[in-house]
């Protein structure tokens, strides 16, 4: 039996796993402005969050949240951290029983610091919950390059189910039973990419950028495994491909945010022109909640934290972080 997607939210990168999956199962996209569901009907475009990309003839989108997920054997929730419980409480009242539900946010919800996969067990017990991930930017995939992501879930034989439903011509897809540590990965990535942005902002250069990413990927790790996370799940795609694509690529959010303010732009002057979300902003505060609770040290995410809701400036962040990167040691902990 051919399964049916629900894919909720329009996004960049909701539309883009729409379009992916709509070529293996019929897909329905919800789209939270009507005007954008009937351009990707009528015109087969999402100029908003994808210009210049066109979408399958395969893919069906709607303005119903209902029309979306009350058929669904698979719900994929394309919807950013800060919106994420509000929108699932919404697909609560039209999902049926037991249908699995996959996050494609990249953050930390704030106020209960909570990953997406456990808001997702709180307010729909015994649905299976888990999440793609992976260095995988919109734009490219649309465009047909190759790339490759991670679906993890605790359940060995719906994530490979799922692996299958996922993986189309050159998007591939990877399992893992490592819930935690992905979506940690993924979050705390954007922390980091703000971090490189800023250097890339004041222009320090590319030695400098590589030690702050390499250094991100020691944080990162050491608060995922004290989460719960599995350490060789941060050298993979979830963690170090992510990381990477995610602080060097121009396509970045985060990167941009963290790049703006190293020029010296305000966060409120840039996140004004933005369209779509940084998950980074909000998430370096939830970080600094958990650093503190599980005892661990985040060099890096707390200069970037006094700098984007603090009084630090980007300047003085990297004189912090230089100083530390140049008396440390690999036998170090961070």
């Amino acid at each position: 039996m051919q399964l049916r997607v629900g894919v909720i939210g329009a996004g960049s990168w909701g539309t883009t796993v729409a379009a992916l999956v709509s070529r293996n199962a019929p897909t329905m996209l919800w789209a939270r402005r009507p005007e954008i569901a009937d351009e990707i009907n009528e015109k087969r475009t999402n100029e908003v969050y994808l210009p210049g990309s066109r979408m399958p003839k395969s893919l069906r989108a709607t303005a119903s949240i209902e029309d979306a997920v009350s058929s669904a054997d698979v719900v994929i929730m394309g919807v950013p951290s800060h919106g994420f419980r509000a929108v699932l409480t919404q697909v609560a009242k039209h999902i049926r029983p037991w249908v699995p539900v996959i996050s494609l946010a990249k953050g930390l919800e704030e106020t209960s610091l909570l990953r997406m996969t456990e808001i997702v067990s709180e307010l729909l017990p015994g649905h299976p919950a888990g999440v793609l991930t992976g260095p995988n930017l919109s734009r490219e995939i649309m465009a047909g390059y190759a790339a490759a992501a991670v679906v993890a879930m605790d359940d060995e034989v719906i994530v490979t189910e799922l692996q299958d439903l996922l993986k189309t011509g050159l998007f591939r897809v990877y399992t893992n039973r490592d819930v935690i540590g992905c979506e940690i990965g993924g979050a705390l990535k954007n922390v980091i990419a703000i971090a490189s942005g800023m250097g890339d902002g004041m222009g320090v250069g590319d030695n400098t950028r590589s030690a702050v990413i390499t250094r991100g990927l020691a944080e990162l790790t050491r608060l995922g495994v004290a989460m719960g996370g599995q350490p060789q799940t941060f050298a993979g795609l979830a963690g170090m491909g992510d990381l990477v694509a995610t602080c060097t690529s121009r396509q970045s959010r985060n990167r941009y945010v963290g790049e703006q303010l190293g020029r010296g732009r305000t966060l409120s002057e840039i996140v004004e022109d933005m369209h779509m979300v940084a998950e980074g902003v909000q998430t370096c505060k939830v970080v600094m909640q958990l650093a503190e609770r599980y005892g661990v040290e985040m060099p890096i995410a707390r200069e970037v934290y006094a700098v984007v809701h603090g009084n630090s400036t980007p300047s003085r962040a990297y004189r912090g972080l230089i100083r530390r990167i140049a008396a440390g040691s690999e036998q170090e902990p961070g």
